[in-house]
C-alpha cells in the first residue's frame, strides 16, 4: 500500500490538541483502509506532517475529514525506504507524536521534522577514473565511504543514499551536520598528508528544512538546495544554507558569510556560508 505525508497548518494549536486530534485518526482510519502511523509536530510554525500509509490520497484525507475536519493543505508520496532514510529512528508517544531520540532528548522532546540534508561529492571523480583507472578510483571512493560512514556513525548522521561519487546524509541535529562535514574534511586531510598519491579531495554542501515543501518530494526543496550547494563548493570546502548558520548560533561553531549567491534551480538568489 502507497505511503504518504501530510501537511497541516494549525497555528495556535497545543501539543494536546494535536495528541487528539491524531488519535482521532486513529479510530476512524480503519473505514478508510488507512493506517497513520505517526506524525511531526513544528510548534513554533505551526505545521503537522503526518506519515501514513493508504490506498490513495483520498482515502487518507477522508479520515482527517471525518474525524477532526482538519484537512491537509498539501499531501505527497513517499517512497517507505526514503522516508526511513530521512526520518527513521524516533520514538513514538502514546499519542503517536515522534520524539527525539533518547540519546539526543531524553526520549521526551518531540521531534519538530526538520533535518538537515548533507552532500559530499568527491572532486574530479571521473577524471580519476581516466587518470588511474578503475580498480584505483574504486580505492578512492572506497577511503571516501569509510571516512564519510565513521563521520556519519559518530555524529549520527543517517546515509539516505550512495550517489556514485558521493553521499547524500541527513541528520535530526544540524549542529551535529556541520561537525560532521569539519571531521570529514580533516579526516581526508590527514589522510593527505600520510599518503600524498591517494589524495581524495570533497566538497561538501548542507541545507535544512521541512518535510514537505515547495516540491513533491519528501524534503524536496532541502535536499535541491544542499546539491546545489555541494557542487557550488571549492575542493576541500563545506557550504551551508543560511538556515543552517542560523540553527547553530551559540553552538561554538564559526561560519564565513559569502553573501546571496544565485544557484540552478531557485528563483532568488540563496545566501551561502562556508564552514571555518
Amino acid at each position: 500500500m502507497p505511503m504518504y505525508m501530510d501537511i497541516h497548518e494549525v497555528h495556535g494549536a497545543t501539543a494536546a490538541d494535536v495528541a487528539k486530534a491524531h488519535i482521532a485518526d486513529v479510530n476512524t482510519q480503519a473505514r478508510y483502509g488507512v493506517e497513520y502511523h505517526k506524525y511531526w509536530f513544528n510548534e513554533s510554525n505551526g505545521k503537522i506532517f503526518c506519515l501514513c500509509s493508504a490506498p490513495n490520497p483520498e482515502a487518507a484525507a477522508s479520515v482527517h475529514r471525518e474525524a477532526h475536519g482538519l484537512v491537509a493543505s498539501k499531501i505527497i508520496e513517499v517512497a517507505p525506504e526514503i522516508a526511513e532514510g530521512f526520518l527513521g529512528g524516533c520514538e513514538v508517544n502514546s499519542a503517536g507524536a515522534a520524539l527525539v531520540p533518547a540519546g539526543a532528548g531524553a526520549g521526551t522532546e518531540r521531534d519538530p521534522g526538520i533535518r538537515t540534508v548533507l552532500f559530499t561529492d568527491i572532486v574530479d571523480s571521473t577524471a580519476m577514473t581516466q587518470r588511474f583507472g578503475d580498480d584505483a578510483a574504486m580505492a578512492f571512493l572506497e577511503i571516501h565511504d569509510t571516512i564519510v560512514r565513521d563521520a556519519l556513525g559518530v555524529l549520527g548522521g543517517r546515509e539516505v543514499k550512495h550517489t556514485g561519487d558521493g553521499i547524500m546524509a541527513c541528520f535530526m541535529s544540524t549542529v551535529a551536520a556541520v561537525r560532521c562535514a569539519t571531521r570529514i574534511q580533516l579526516a581526508l586531510a590527514q589522510h593527505e598528508q600520510a599518503d600524498r598519491e591517494v589524495a581524495v579531495k570533497v566538497r561538501i554542501g548542507a541545507a535544512a528544512g521541512e518535510p514537505v515543501e515547495n516540491h513533491q518530494d519528501l524534503f524536496g526543496s532541502t535536499v535541491q538546495l544542499a546539491a546545489r550547494l555541494c557542487s557550488h563548493a571549492q575542493p576541500d570546502q563545506s557550504l551551508v544554507s543560511n538556515a543552517v548558520a542560523e540553527l547553530c548560533i551559540g553552538k561554538g561553531l564559526t561560519f564565513l558569510d559569502l553573501g546571496e549567491l544565485s544557484l540552478k534551480g531557485f528563483d532568488r538568489p540563496v545566501r551561502v556560508h562556508a564552514v571555518q
